[in-house]
């Protein structure tokens, strides 16, 4: 299986599991550096990881992020409306 590296060094194999990236990006970025980081630390490790993808495999995460994103906006929309109209059963 092929793997790509982080800017300090860390394996992640390109498995088809985005949650393995995000996870690697929370613990590389965010918790090395005790929550200290900024938007262009972020987006600086995530282009460095894209630059070792192939296209294919940057087309296959990025189908995988807008899924997994189309569903959480979904989820947290049917949580306000349920929300909602659990407030109005209040009143």
């Amino acid at each position: 299986m092929r793997t790509i590296k982080t800017t300090t060094g860390v394996d992640i194999p390109l498995d088809g599991d985005l949650l393995a990236i995000i996870e690697t990006l929370y613990q590389e970025v965010t918790v090395r550096h005790e929550l200290e980081r900024s938007y262009e630390d972020m987006m600086r490790e995530i282009r460095h990881l894209l630059a070792q993808m192939t296209d294919q495999e940057r087309t296959d995460y990025l189908a995988d992020s807008l899924f997994h994103n189309t569903v959480r906006f979904e989820n947290e929309k049917l949580a306000s409306y349920m929300r909602k109209l659990t407030e109005k059963a209040r009143k």
